[in-house]
């Protein structure tokens, strides 16, 4: 099953903000979330244990980390945010 992935407006702005090679690792990393958004043997992919819902992280070229959420009812992946790996753990520490 294929999945829609939908990207914030914050997370748009932070893609748009990069160069236009590290745009395109980053669009193609988040495009593998259509096939397989959940964790599993590569381990780039994690599920973060918050008591207020499900949220997902998914490392990018070992620069990058996007949040995201899963509704499997509707088959959409919604990325949240992305940032640095260094602004994710000062942010959410490591989770």
């Amino acid at each position: 099953m294929t999945n829609n992935v939908r990207i914030d407006s914050a997370a748009l702005t932070f893609i748009e903000s990069l160069l236009e090679k590290s745009q395109r690792i980053v669009k193609d990393k988040l495009k593998t979330l259509q096939e397989n958004p959940y964790p599993g043997k590569d381990g780039d992919k994690e599920r973060l244990n918050l008591p207020e819902y499900e949220l997902y992280r998914i490392h990018i070229a070992r620069s990058y980390t996007a949040f995201y959420t899963i509704d499997e009812k509707n088959s959409v992946v919604t990325i949240l945010d992305i940032m640095t790996i260094e602004k994710a753990h000062k942010k959410y520490g490591r989770l």
